[in-house]
């Protein structure tokens, strides 16, 4: 084979493009990429810190949630437990003034029939003294005999 200028020519041109790419065109384009490859590995990063903020998020609402499940069950008990002691006392207060309304009537009543019977004691003792003027026909002195009827009146 004959090497000739053509020959020698198009390898010259070849090692200029060589140098001129390998000088100038490479350098920008090996920037770019790494920039590219950076901005994909920072993304990739980012989502994944981002999954793991998102994972972490859901678990402190679930955590959140649970107690605020936990103290709503909580107020519920609590309130419902405030609310039976409630109607203890009124049933309490109910008792103590029922009671109070019938110590109250027992009394009144049992007035009343001490009054009854003082006055049916009074009635008594007046027939008996009418009977007995009717009996013996003559007038009786019920100033001397009001002890006696005093006596006779308690017996009935």
């Amino acid at each position: 084979m004959d090497i000739n200028f053509t020959l020698v020519a198009q390898a010259i041109a070849f090692s200029v493009l060589i140098w001129f790419t390998v000088k100038f065109v490479w350098p920008p384009l090996l920037g770019a990429i790494e920039a590219r490859q950076k901005e994909i590995a920072d993304g990739l990063a980012a989502a994944s810190e981002g999954k793991n903020s998102l994972e972490a998020a859901a678990k402190k609402s679930e955590v959140t949630l649970n107690e605020a499940k936990q103290k709503a069950a909580e107020i519920v008990g609590q309130a419902e437990k405030r609310a039976s002691q409630i109607v203890e006392e009124a049933k309490g207060n109910a008792k103590v003034e029922g009671d109070r309304i019938i110590s109250g009537a027992k009394a009144e009543i049992d007035q009343e029939v001490n009054r009854a019977k003082e006055s049916l004691r009074a009635q008594v003792s007046q027939l008996a003294v009418a009977g007995a003027e009717k009996i013996l026909r003559k007038e009786i002195d019920a100033k001397a005999h009001s002890d006696m009827l005093s006596k006779l009146a308690a017996e009935l």
